[in-house]
């Protein structure tokens, strides 16, 4: 079985798992998935009130958190799917376009 970090563009298709599953784990933090995304949150830190709803709720695990208080969403793995800004209790995470 070839390693995640060695599966690149010029692997060839005989060589990846079937289903091109990958059995080892922590490989997510190799890939950058959130070059994928649409919409970006846009976090409010003046009206969040830490409750943390968020959190559990990233399918990305893209909402890091330091001594209790929520940061900066993590957007190289963020797909951008929204679930945080709908289960926002306060409205102080947005979706919109990224400028870039």
């Amino acid at each position: 079985m070839k390693s995640a970090k060695n599966i690149n563009e010029h692997s060839a298709w005989q060589e990846l798992t079937c289903g091109a599953e990958i059995y080892e784990p922590g490989t997510s933090r190799l890939v950058n998935t959130g070059e994928w995304r649409i919409l970006t949150p846009f976090f409010n830190s003046e009206k969040c009130k830490h409750c943390m709803l968020c959190v559990p709720f990233c399918p990305d695990v893209s909402i890091p958190v330091k001594d209790g208080r929520r940061q900066e969403t993590d957007l190289y793995h963020c797909k951008g799917c929204g679930i945080c800004a709908k289960v926002c209790p306060f409205g102080a995470i947005t979706m919109g376009k990224e400028e870039k």
